[in-house]
């Protein structure tokens, strides 16, 4: 599995965050709902694992978040949680949201919490691999031919766009029409920002960055298209392309390929994402980092709670499982640690283990504490 390797340009941005971050200790697990717990606990054991091996010296604390948060302290993301979240130096997520909480004051529901903390600590660049595994190559919906080898980097913005622009309201017309709106603002800055950690990640891999707009129809993705430009100004190793985001979302399930770094708005990132994920045979495989100036970050899967199967021990785990390898990677830059993960998943995957989302002919169907269990025996033997 091949990941971002920083020490191959010692100039990046990126890279001098982690560096600079490198000796930090302290870790806070917020396991959430739904499958949030399950699949947490299997992260855990692997962080602990590794913790032991490589001798990182990592002190792990415990709060909630969404939902969780909600039924303990009657706030999706409580005040002395997020102070805690800001004291720490990563935080590692599982998920949050169900319907249980669906009726309550739509400022009080567990998607706000999880908002407001990305907002709080300033995690404004999300970094959303896709990356198939050679052995789950028959479990993506695409033919073989079309995602093998498929490695894709989504750079998403995360704290502005249309799910924090302001005003937005619900209301009722003179007519008694209901009407809602919401509003999509990009600042100079905030497009500026998110530009550049792309273009980072483009020049520590295949030098090729696609902007995702739709610069065709919005006001912000003019500027957002014209800000990047002037950013690729300082990168003329970096091959630069821009996409409308819905010839995008076509292109990636014709030719996914193409692609290697994405940076996209908010709202773009999070469907081309999860499009993306599919590409790789299950959203269960796929993790995320977002990060704030200085690569401290907040580590969650992509997927959400899955309501409909949580508490049922069916839950894929690997993505929990390869964020944690993400956070020391970006983090802490404990690659041996990260690449010793990774090469663990790998191997369960050939042993032919698999949960019920990437199951295919041939391979043994596992619950989650079995594949959490396969990749800390993994990672010990290594």
């Amino acid at each position: 599995l091949r990941q971002v390797d920083f020490s191959t340009e010692p100039q990046c941005s990126v890279r001098k965050h982690i560096m600079r971050n490198a000796m930090s200790k302290q870790i806070l697990i917020l396991p959430g709902d739904g499958i949030g717990p399950e699949i947490m606990a299997e992260g855990v054991k692997v962080l602990n694992v590794a913790n032991d091996k490589f001798g990182l010296g990592y002190e792990l604390s415990f709060d909630d978040l969404g939902g969780a948060a909600y039924d303990r302290y009657g706030s999706p993301l409580a005040d002395e949680t997020l102070e805690r979240a800001r004291a720490a130096d990563a935080v590692l997520l599982g998920a949050v949201g169900g319907p249980k909480w669906d009726t309550i004051d739509p400022a009080l529901r567990p998607e706000r919490g999880l908002l407001k903390i990305r907002s709080e600590l300033g995690l404004f660049g999300n970094l959303r691999p896709a990356i198939l595994y050679p052995q789950l190559a028959e479990a993506s919906t695409l033919k073989p031919e079309v995602v093998s080898g498929l490695d894709i980097l989504i750079v998403r913005e995360l704290t502005g766009g249309i799910y924090f622009g302001t005003p937005r309201e619900r209301t009722t017309l003179e007519s008694g029409e209901r009407m809602a709106y919401d509003t999509l603002p990009y600042s100079e800055s905030e497009v500026r920002r998110i530009a550049k950690v792309g273009f980072d990640m483009a020049m520590v891999r295949n030098k090729k960055l696609c902007s995702v707009d739709k610069a065709n129809v919005l006001a912000s993705s003019q500027l957002w298209r014209e800000v990047v430009e002037e950013v690729a100004k300082d990168y003329p190793d970096v091959e630069l392309s821009h996409m409308y985001v819905d010839n995008a979302a076509m292109q990636l399930v014709r030719a996914p390929k193409q692609f290697d770094v994405i940076v996209t708005d908010n709202m773009f990132g999070d469907i081309l994402s999860d499009q993306a994920s599919m590409l790789t045979g299950s959203i269960g495989m796929l993790p995320s980092a977002s990060l704030d100036v200085n690569s401290k970050g907040m580590y969650e899967p992509c997927h959400g709670s899955a309501p409909d199967i949580a508490g049922q021990g069916i839950a894929n785990p690997l993505a929990t499982i390869l964020s944690v390898s993400m956070m020391l990677r970006y983090s802490f830059a404990q690659v041996a640690a990260a690449d010793a993960i990774e090469q663990a998943v790998s191997q369960v995957l050939d042993q032919g283990l698999r949960t019920g989302d990437i199951q295919s002919e041939g391979c043994r169907k596992v619950g989650t504490a079995e594949m959490g269990d396969a990749v800390v025996a993994a990672l010990k033997n290594l």
